[in-house]
């Protein structure tokens, strides 16, 4: 049991942080911005956040979902491209 244990807490990391690594998440949360803007049926419901028109008028839900969203895109894409060797 003990050496599952260590074998698991020695795991190699699969890449080490970079600028091209907060590149790609940012595009992805502006890819996610772009889909939720257009799929979303009530952008505007809800609570309203400040500087709502930078953010093409989504409400405080739609943000935070479009965050989400956008960070599940963006370890995809780093995980996928740091497995290729790109990042």
């Amino acid at each position: 049991m003990f050496t599952t244990l260590f074998a698991a807490a020695s795991a190699p990391a699969t890449f080490e942080w970079s600028p091209k690594c907060a590149v790609v998440m940012i595009a992805c949360n502006v890819f996610a911005y772009a889909i939720a803007r257009a799929t979303i049926r009530k952008p505007n419901e809800g609570f309203e956040i400040p500087n709502s028109k930078f953010y093409g008028g989504l409400s405080h839900a739609s943000v935070v979902g479009a965050n989400c969203l956008g960070h599940i895109f963006g370890i995809g894409a780093i995980l996928g491209l740091a497995s290729r060797g790109v990042l």
